[in-house]
């Protein structure tokens, strides 16, 4: 349930539009001119899909704040130079929710 909610997250990041309905493996995500399984999203699993999400994290990087430049930032560097997706996408997900306090906080 972790990796639907933190995918879920990342797609909303992303600018797609969720919706949630009742369905067979739990919600269903529908962007622009897609539907997409929540459950059938591969962030955490898929270079192709991760690397748009992690440019989007590093642009502008340098307006961040402190405590995102000095955590999250450098994680995600260090899971894209390691090749470890899952640092990668844990570092992503932890940069999106600090990035998302900011903006409310």
């Amino acid at each position: 349930m972790e990796t639907t909610e933190n995918n879920r997250l990342i797609a909303e990041f992303m600018g797609f539009e969720v919706f949630y309905r009742p369905y067979s493996n739990g919600f269903i995500e529908i962007s622009k001119s897609e539907l997409c399984d929540v459950d059938d999203m591969k962030y955490h699993t898929s270079w192709d899909w991760l690397m748009p999400v992690i440019e989007k994290c590093l642009v502008g990087e340098a307006e961040q704040s402190e405590e995102i430049s000095n955590t999250t930032i450098k994680n995600i560097y260090e899971g894209i130079c390691n090749q470890d997706i899952s640092f990668a996408y844990k570092s992503v997900v932890e940069f999106i929710k600090l990035y998302n306090k900011n903006l409310v906080g």
